[in-house]
């Protein structure tokens, strides 16, 4: 009876882990509805816009004067890394955590032996892991229980003003892209200097064009290339966000599915072991009656 005793305590338990894991997913299903509608409408828009940057950038990369295009020798570099708050959303943090230390260790190691490797971390989980190895001038959780244009602004201003006045050198942004809610993409996005930026986001870059600017070409720069620095940092978030959800919804599906499983075999492994004790108890009773009859 004790093998029966710690079967029924393992069932109990499964069970209640399949409870948890399918409450758990019904709630992920929910906020990826949301977060897939934000981003699905914020793409074409974003796409429109990074064109705009592209045909500007291909029009005064060959003898701009601005700060934001400026092409150095790369000694100090900053990585904006989303993660998430909590776990429980299979790799969706590990590949992150993964593929931002191998971005590091193949592309900017005598950075990173010089001190010169700073992270800016939205989401608590990559904070965690990345700040024992690397600096981390910025942190944020809340960003992604509440997201708002106004802290990514905020946040683009900054990485602007280090760029301009030489405390970096160059900007990627690490984060998971969404496809669907089985499937995202690790990418990391070159976001400084502003130039890099077409080449990653387009398969066919835009031919170089010349404009007739109006207003002049430096006013229209210094207007709307912020804005949409502003806007790309904001889809990443965005992207992220539904990444999470899709990431989560699609690990505690599995989970639910192989506590459904467990159950199955528990419960074949309690009725067994029950009609065993049964069946010893007759035997027993049956061995005991034989023996008075004798």
């Amino acid at each position: 009876m004790g093998n029966l005793k710690e079967i029924r305590n393992r069932i109990a338990s499964v069970s209640s882990t399949q409870k948890i894991t399918a409450a758990m997913k019904l709630v992920s299903a929910a906020k990826l509805r949301r977060a897939q509608s934000a981003i699905i409408a914020l793409r074409p828009y974003t796409q429109k816009l990074s064109e705009i940057l592209s045909n500007l950038a291909g029009s005064v990369e060959q003898d701009s004067d601005q700060a934001l295009f400026a092409q150095r020798q790369v000694e100090k570099v900053a990585l904006v890394v989303f993660t998430s708050n909590r776990g429980l959303c299979g790799s969706f943090n590990s590949s992150l955590v993964k593929e931002t230390e191998q971005r590091i260790r193949e592309n900017y190691r005598e950075q990173a032996r010089a001190g010169n490797i700073t992270l800016y971390c939205i989401g608590k989980k990559g904070y965690e892991q990345l700040s024992k190895h690397y600096p981390v001038a910025y942190h944020n959780e809340l960003l992604l229980d509440a997201p708002n244009f106004h802290d990514i602004a905020t946040l683009t201003e900054q990485l602007i003003h280090d760029f301009t006045a030489r405390n970096i050198d160059r900007v990627e942004v690490v984060y998971n892209q969404f496809v669907n809610a089985a499937t995202q993409r690790t990418t990391v996005s070159p976001f400084l200097p502003v130039a890099s930026i077409p080449a990653s986001q387009h398969s066919n870059p835009p031919a170089k064009t010349n404009y007739i600017f109006e207003p002049s070409r430096e006013t229209l720069l210094l207007e709307l290339i912020p804005k949409i620095l502003k806007l790309q940092l904001f889809k990443a978030l965005t992207d992220s966000i539904a990444s999470e959800h899709g990431a989560r919804m699609t690990s505690m599906a599995k989970a639910t599915d192989n506590a459904t499983e467990m159950l199955n075999d528990l419960r074949l492994k309690y009725n067994n072991a029950r009609q065993s004790a049964i069946t010893n108890e007759l035997i027993e009773i049956i061995s005991g009656a034989t023996a008075l009859d004798h």
